[in-house]
């Protein structure tokens, strides 16, 4: 699956998740990044810095999923 280059994840929800519930990570374990969303939650967004970067990626369609693909 890895260099599919387009992901079956949805950037709507993506984004959607990350507005609502990015503090939290949600957005991180929709799109396969287990790690990092267990870090999100534990540090509430990595201290906000990481939800805001994380908004701004998504929003300008520059965020990736686990394998590094497009969300379409």
């Amino acid at each position: 699956m890895v260099g599919r280059n387009v992901s079956n994840k949805s950037w709507a929800i993506t984004l959607f998740l990350c507005i609502f519930l990015g503090y939290l990570g949600v957005h991180r374990f929709y799109v396969g990044k287990i790690g990092t969303g267990i870090l999100w939650m534990l540090t509430v967004g990595l201290f906000g810095i990481g939800y805001i970067v994380d908004l701004l990626l998504i929003a300008s369609f520059k965020f990736r999923d686990a394998y590094g693909d497009k969300l379409k």
